[in-house]
């Protein structure tokens, strides 16, 4: 009896989601779109490293 009970309840449920889908209506929650991760170097902050330069009296 459960089951009869559960197969018509399924029943009404696409038989009502099959109508609304005709007036544009969707009962499934849509989906997030994964966020894009964007990594970006800003270089107009970073200045440029200092060069250090050692000059030996070998010869």
């Amino acid at each position: 009896m459960q089951a009869l009970v559960e197969l018509i309840i399924g029943f009404v449920a696409l038989v009502a989601a099959a109508a609304l889908s005709q007036f544009g209506l969707q009962l499934d929650a849509p989906e997030k779109p994964e966020r894009e991760i964007h990594r970006v170097h800003d270089e107009c902050d970073a200045k440029p490293a200092a060069a250090l330069f050692s000059a030996s009296d070998k010869a």
